[in-house]
């Protein structure tokens, strides 16, 4: 592992430039030792959503609506913690900033096409329920010794 992965592939062509993305770091809680107060593990990483140039319009302003509950004045933030380097923990906002873009920037789902069930179908259902009640109903006690 040499050096950082980037750029950050959010869907097919697009991938988000590094000079865009604006990195935190402070002290993170969790698991360390005797050098766990000194590094500043935590990853903070910003993107500007409003005002970046790397997303197509039509996947920005799907974007901006999509995640508007996240941002804060167009800056979506995501944070990592879960490791120990401070390396490995850019790795992990970055590959989280990548996923949630490529998430919110996704075509919407085709409509679902509204679809009748099939008479025979419906019949049989209907038929098989009369049968099992017809037994369910024979096996009551009245008619026994």
């Amino acid at each position: 592992m040499v050096g950082m992965s980037g750029p950050y592939v959010v869907h097919g062509s697009v991938s988000l430039p590094e000079a865009e993305l604006m990195w935190r770091f402070s002290r993170s809680s969790g698991p360390g030792g005797q050098h766990v107060n000194t590094s500043d593990s935590q990853v903070e990483l910003r993107f500007d959503l409003a005002r970046t140039e790397a997303l197509p319009e039509v996947w920005k302003a799907r974007a901006l609506q999509r995640l508007a509950g996240r941002l804060v004045d167009g800056v979506v933030t995501v944070r990592a913690s879960e490791h120990r380097s401070q390396w490995r923990n850019r790795e992990t906002a970055a590959v989280r900033l990548a996923a949630l873009l490529a998430e919110a920037t996704a075509p919407p789902p085709k409509p679902r096409r509204a679809t009748r069930i099939p008479r025979g179908i419906n019949e049989r259902r209907l038929r098989e329920k009369k049968q099992r009640s017809q037994t369910k109903r024979g096996r009551t006690g009245r008619d026994w010794g």
